[in-house]
């Protein structure tokens, strides 16, 4: 006991900082956007490259706090990513700078950074307040370049490249926009008040793919915004992906492979909300295997079992370090593209393991909440974007609105 209050002292004593921020609140992962590689050259989804440009992205917090920083990333960068200089500027209700909420990101002091290839790469800590839900820009400097950008597709939300040159701190008007997420991963913000983080994990549906760009009307958004209401102090880190399966990677890495960096790394995460698996039946038992998107993907002969054990790997993973799992049963998906009767049966099997296992901490019918009552096997009309997959903004407000909020009581 002794020699650990000696070494609980030495750490204070080395560390004031830290204890610092632990007095003053909880670090929570208010905004992230999980990067995949490359999905091809050539065609609508090539991916960007930039060079002596400056590219601005708009997010939205779902926690405040007093202070933040910034994680980019080059997961799946061919080089040493450059950024030559970065900022962060506050938006009001209009889209307009916050007068005096400008401040530039550094990294160890320095005014640029150089991140290795494959590495993630945070920011010093910005004083800089913040409410929940506070829109902010971006805004940072390529020199070099890049080659084919680690991102994410399904941004959502504007992103802006200008003409050659560093612009930052500066009003640029646009050369082209974009509606994706380019080297970045994760906003982290230091919460007075926050009790956590709740990340979830998921797809396309919950990327948000069918929902109004720039409206923040996925479900994870609306979760957010029904624990503020309710007085629940916690980020919602949406840590979908749009393709991604549970155990074959193609449209970002599985589920299973990405879950230490797209979870695991983010701070304080208490709970995380597992829905995902639609693709993994879909391209296993569809018409054309592996087909999705345009593209075909390498499609393992998996069967429902072989689900069972990816999920019961992501419940033992998040356990280990303190994480409430709360899974949710595959949605309806009959209409579209790649349903079939044998996909079906599939989800029917996996979904009565997720039900009654007792495996997850909690279930949620998110499911259900998509459904058609007349037929459930497919989604509600008007609750889809037309292709009886994807979610509308009614059919995803329906999906955020069915979660027991009572789950998060107490952390």
């Amino acid at each position: 006991m002794i020699r650990l209050a000696i070494a609980a002292g030495l750490l204070a004593a080395a560390s004031p900082a830290l204890a610092e921020h632990h007095a003053e609140g909880t670090w929570v992962g208010s905004w992230t956007a999980s990067p995949h590689a490359p999905l091809t050259t050539e065609g609508p989804f090539a991916a960007a490259s930039y060079e002596d440009v400056t590219i601005s992205q708009v997010i939205r917090l779902s926690e405040g706090g007093s202070k933040l920083r910034v994680r980019f990333t080059n997961r799946y960068g061919p080089a040493p990513l450059a950024i030559g200089e970065a900022r962060i500027v506050l938006l009001d209700d209009d889209g307009n700078e916050v007068a005096g909420s400008s401040r530039p990101l550094t990294f160890g002091g320095e005014a640029g950074a150089v991140i290795p290839r494959g590495a993630p790469f945070a920011s010093d800590v910005v004083d800089l307040e913040t409410q929940d839900f506070q829109k902010a820009k971006l805004v940072f400097y390529l020199p070099e370049d890049t080659g084919p950008c680690t991102c994410h597709l399904t941004g959502l939300d504007t992103l802006a490249v200008s003409a050659p040159g560093n612009h930052v701190g500066a009003d640029f008007e646009p050369a082209s926009t974009a509606m994706y997420r380019a080297f970045l991963h994760t906003v982290e913000v230091l919460s007075p008040d926050a009790q956590g983080t709740i990340v979830t994990y998921g797809d396309s549906i919950t990327d948000g793919v069918g929902s109004t760009p720039g409206a923040d009307r996925r479900w994870p958004d609306v979760l957010a915004e029904r624990l503020e209401a309710a007085g629940m102090e916690y980020a919602v880190a949406n840590a979908g992906i749009s393709g991604n399966r549970v155990l074959s990677p193609g449209m970002g890495e599985s589920a299973l492979s990405r879950f230490d960096e797209d979870v695991l790394s983010l701070p304080n995460v208490t709970h995380m909300i597992i829905f995902v698996g639609v693709n993994d039946i879909g391209n296993r038992y569809g018409p054309v295997q592996g087909g999705v998107g345009g593209f075909t993907l390498d499609q393992p002969q998996i069967d429902a079992s072989q689900m069972i054990a990816g999920y019961r790997q992501l419940i033992a993973r998040a356990h280990e370090k303190g994480i409430k799992v709360i899974g949710s049963p595959i949605g309806p998906y009959k209409g579209a593209s790649y349903w079939s009767e044998e996909g079906e049966a599939a989800r029917q099997t996996i979904n009565n393991w997720i039900l009654n296992s007792g495996e997850f901490d909690a279930t949620v019918r998110l499911d259900t909440a998509f459904a058609d009552p007349a037929d459930p096997a497919q989604m509600r009309e008007g609750y889809h974007m037309g292709d009886f997959l994807h979610g509308s903004d009614a059919g995803l407000k329906a999906v955020g609105e069915i979660i027991d909020l009572g789950l998060f009581a107490g952390g």
